[in-house]
């Protein structure tokens, strides 16, 4: 099983598309002809950032997103025509459109989060995983971002990983936690009609 380990030194810094901070990626996926970095011909991203002050949501219509508070608590997503996300409570992955119009409330202070987005030709998921957790890992993009330290077992391999460190693999195989929480997330195409 080929695993490949990703280095934070090597992570990119990218500004919101709304100008209002700044993402720290993890690791993405864009069109032959796009700038990485740039939010033109972008297929998929995974990155973490910090939400520090309320705020507006950058509009990404056309893609889906997955956001997990991942340090702090208390942040609500509040959609434009009277809903709410609550994402109060850590490490519970939500689920929303690009094209929802959000604006973000802090409860308690400042949030870190993990973001997840994709172009509606993938289909995507984030799982938080901790203590002696298992799961089957899809032939697809997987990837195991360290919430906390970590040790974990890929593919009947062993690994350490520190926090913000992360692993990508694309084979199928199984993933079992010994120690730590990480976030896996998945990224595959989806199939045509």
């Amino acid at each position: 099983m080929e695993i490949t380990r990703l280095d934070p030194a090597a992570y990119r810094r990218t500004p919101w598309k709304n100008g209002g901070g700044i993402t720290i990626d993890i690791a993405d996926a864009y069109a032959p002809s796009a700038v990485p970095d740039g939010w033109s011909g972008m297929l998929w991203r995974l990155g973490r950032t910090q939400i520090v002050e309320p705020g507006p949501f950058s509009d990404l219509t056309g893609y889906d997103r997955i956001l997990t508070v991942i340090g702090g608590r208390g942040l609500v997503l509040e959609i434009a025509g009277g809903t709410a996300l609550d994402v109060r409570v850590p490490f519970r992955p939500v689920r929303f459109t690009g094209e929802d119009r959000i604006t973000s409330r802090l409860e308690a202070g400042p949030v870190a989060v993990f973001n997840l987005m994709s172009d509606r030709k993938h289909a995507i998921d984030v799982t938080i995983m901790s203590g002696q957790d298992a799961r089957r890992l899809d032939t697809a993009i997987n990837i195991v971002y360290a919430i906390e330290d970590s040790e974990i077992v890929v593919g009947g391999q062993p690994f350490a990983l520190e926090v913000d460190e992360a692993l990508r693999s694309e084979e199928g195989g199984e993933l079992t936690m010994r120690s730590g929480r990480v976030a896996l997330s998945t990224i595959s195409s989806r199939s045509a009609p």
